[in-house]
């Protein structure tokens, strides 16, 4: 019986869907993601702890429980951080894999900076931070197309 329960356990744990919009670091996860579900992956560009308007996207947008029930369905997240303090520092992969994705979609360092991709990673559109409620935000980042 007990067999049975854990067999049961291990194949609800590895069965379970795919939730797009917890946060990725990797593009070719997120791409993989992205193709799975047939969803855009919204790149964003943040400085987490000294980019004022970074902490606000992410307190007034993508922290709301709105956002993240419509993204869950719609959005693969993807996150390039560039944090400043020596307790936030991410791993030389990380730093180096988020400078080549600065290179290739951030070529004017902008922060906040979310840029919608297909699945393939061509930009469809993108923008920044704008005082909009989470609903306006979904509507603006649906509004791009490929």
């Amino acid at each position: 019986m007990v067999r049975i329960f854990i067999s049961i356990f291990f194949i609800s744990i590895t069965t379970f869907p795919i939730v797009a919009q917890e946060w990725n670091t990797d593009i070719g996860v997120a791409k993989s993601m992205a193709s799975t579900l047939q969803q855009n992956i919204v790149l964003v560009f943040q400085g987490s702890d000294w980019c004022a308007p970074c902490i606000k996207l992410d307190k007034e947008v993508w922290s709301t429980e709105e956002f993240k029930t419509y993204a869950q369905d719609h959005f693969v997240m993807l996150q390039v951080d560039f944090p400043r303090r020596k307790k936030n520092k991410l791993s030389k992969e990380q730093e180096d894999h988020n400078n080549k994705l600065a290179e290739k979609y951030n070529q004017n360092g902008y922060f906040p900076f979310v840029v919608v991709l297909n699945k393939d990673g061509k930009v469809l559109g993108q923008t920044g931070y704008k005082k909009l409620s989470p609903t306006a935000y979904i509507e603006l980042l649906t509004s791009f197309k490929g």
